[in-house]
């Protein structure tokens, strides 16, 4: 697989990763949970189509470790720099899991600065009576299972390459995204999401996958209900949480179809 060219932006005074793959029209993608240590097959099938941009956040792969950004407000403006200095302003967007949570703040908050807009099992919102599970309080070996259908897909993701220097560094990156999530999700993901998402109004698709065991799929109709914009929902087959490693063609021919 042929890597992304890498640049960095600097926010609030750190620099953050941004890789770029593809020509065409810009696409952006805002990772989910652990976040993005390496390129994957999901990317690679979207950069087919379009010049894929993929910023990362403070805290998670590619960004640096901080202290500054504690309240969900710290996040969503930092989110709202990054997408800014990366070029993506007022650009198709896609998110997942988490980074879907912070993604759909920003085309809240900001209606006019996405064009169209790709949820992927976004977090957000809770109803007690189909609690979604928690995902900060799971010991790291149950996460595979948790995230994805075919747990081997999240194992590969967090797998060190042949060509990296220091594993432990490697495997310290990776929790110290988790912690990044938790700062502005934890404990169950609820960020009152619900009284803004009427403020979208980008056409906006929701992906769901078929056997997600975070977030059960009936969350899909309820941020359905609520989103003021023009919405469709879709369910991918044997896919879990983090569809986009489960069912990559599947998932980007889905966003493809939307952006058409």
């Amino acid at each position: 697989m042929e890597k992304p060219h890498t640049t960095t932006i600097q926010v609030g005074g750190h620099a953050c990763r941004v890789w770029r793959k593809g020509e065409g029209q810009k696409l952006g993608f805002i990772a989910g949970f652990g976040g993005l240590p390496k390129w994957t097959p999901f990317l690679d099938e979207l950069a087919q189509h379009h010049e894929v941009v993929v910023p990362s956040l403070p805290g998670f792969p590619g960004g640096p470790p901080h202290r500054e950004l504690d309240s969900h407000l710290d996040w969503l403006l930092a989110t709202r720099d990054i997408l800014e200095g990366a070029g993506l302003a007022e650009q198709h967007l896609v998110a997942s899991s988490v980074g879907a949570a912070l993604l759909a703040d920003v085309a809240a908050v900001w209606p006019t600065s996405v064009r169209r807009l790709v949820l992927m099992a976004p977090f957000g919102l809770f109803d007690a009576a189909e609690p979604t599970a928690d995902p900060w309080a799971r010991r790291a070996d149950a996460l595979p299972a948790l995230l994805c259908q075919s747990p081997e897909h999240f194992v590969e993701l967090r797998k060190p390459p042949a060509d990296e220097l220091d594993p432990i560094s490697w495997h310290l990156e990776q929790t110290r995204a988790v912690e990044a999530s938790a700062r502005f999700l934890f404990p169950l993901g609820d960020t009152r999401l619900a009284k803004r998402l009427p403020r979208i109004v980008a056409p906006t698709l929701l992906l769901w996958g078929e056997c997600d065991r975070v977030l059960p799929p009936r969350y899909a109709r309820r941020f359905s209900q609520l989103l003021g914009a023009a919405t469709e929902v879709q369910v991918i087959p044997n896919a879990g949480h983090l569809l986009e490693l489960d069912a990559p063609q599947a998932a980007a021919r889905a966003v493809e179809n939307w952006l058409k």
